[in-house]
């Protein structure tokens, strides 16, 4: 990659970089090779994904109250015992996987550490897992207040974007015409869509009947009435997602057209689960499935933005960088 760190030699990173050096088993993964550290980014993003399930099934086998007190999971005890049972084991279960993903985001902070370009987020998003920490902690003393619960939720969309946006930048990816750029603003339009379709859903879920535990309240809103302005976000989505589909093969943007056609690949199938889990009730799997759903909507309307060059690299000497369209012949200046 080119975005290897050369500057400010006698700077901030360059000594914490030689302090790491000394550290027994850091130098390899500071020597990463690309492979790897697409393979670590890649990784963090299912993690937070990951963590989001695991966190629904928390919540859709009533053990969000599994461990009742936080830091600790009793009063007297980090651990779940054989006397909390097997909701104590889910919630225990779910805290320690956040140990998994900060050995992740640690080993990926030492691998982009010498990537000017990668590091910031990854530093970023490590931070940010025990941010979520803190949250989650929150919800479980606040009794499961349905609004730090969604907090919790968005908090863990924001990593989730974060990931892709670093995982992205570990991918050589072949350069974008200067007419996919001119769709820009559409996908804007498209990921601030899905956004108030996942904050919707958020709101849906603090009204339905899977709140964690028996002593968890609900936030006392019309859950018919939450759910049919959930439905209208998602219409209004799948048509920018359609329009960007069409937009994409109008203008001759490949790379757009199969994303957008990707993503609503993904809203039908995300729809036809949510139509079928209200009408069956909400039954646990399915609404888990739909969260799952969730994460794989925004991921894919993540795509579609990238796919416009959003966020391609400056050039080699730093100044910003050059798209032509091969149609019109016009050079477009990207300002970064």
């Amino acid at each position: 990659m080119r975005d290897v760190d050369t500057a400010h030699a006698a700077g901030f990173v360059p000594r914490v970089t030689r302090l790491l050096e000394r550290v027994p088993g850091a130098r390899r993964l500071l020597d990463a090779d690309a492979v790897t550290r697409r393979r670590l980014a890649l990784a963090g993003l299912a993690g937070n994904i990951g963590i989001v399930v695991t966190g629904g099934a928390v919540r859709l086998t009533g053990s969000g109250l599994g461990c009742p007190t936080w830091p600790k999971c009793t009063e007297d005890s980090y651990t779940a015992t054989e006397a909390m049972g097997i909701n104590g084991a889910i919630e225990f279960g779910n805290r320690l996987l956040t140990f998994v993903l900060s050995a992740i985001a640690i080993a990926l902070v030492l691998a982009v550490w010498r990537h000017a370009r990668l590091r910031r987020p990854a530093v970023i998003l490590a931070l940010g897992i025990p941010g979520q920490g803190v949250v989650g902690g929150i919800t479980v003393l606040t009794d499961l207040n349905p609004y730090v619960v969604g907090l919790h939720f968005l908090l863990s969309a924001a990593m989730i974007g974060g990931s892709y946006l670093l995982w992205q930048r570990t991918v050589d990816r072949p350069a974008v015409t200067g007419t996919a750029v001119r769709l820009r603003p559409l996908t804007w339009a498209l990921t601030a869509a899905s956004a108030a379709v996942v904050v919707i859903g958020v709101v849906v879920t603090g009204s339905g009947p899977h709140a964690g535990d028996d002593k968890a309240h609900r936030t006392g809103l019309n859950p018919e009435m939450i759910s049919q302005l959930h439905v209208d976000a998602v219409f209004l989505m799948l048509g920018l997602a359609v329009a960007c589909w069409f937009a994409a093969r109008a203008v001759g943007g490949s790379a757009m057209a199969r994303a957008s056609a990707i993503l609503l690949g993904v809203l039908l199938a995300q729809g036809a689960i949510g139509f079928v889990q209200y009408f069956t009730h909400l039954p646990p799997l399915l609404v888990g499935a739909h969260m799952a759903g969730a994460c794989a909507v925004w991921v894919a309307t993540l795509a579609v933005v990238w796919a416009t060059g959003f966020d391609d690299a400056p050039a080699a000497d730093g100044s910003a960088s050059s798209l032509t369209s091969g149609k019109t012949n016009r050079t477009l200046v990207t300002v970064r």
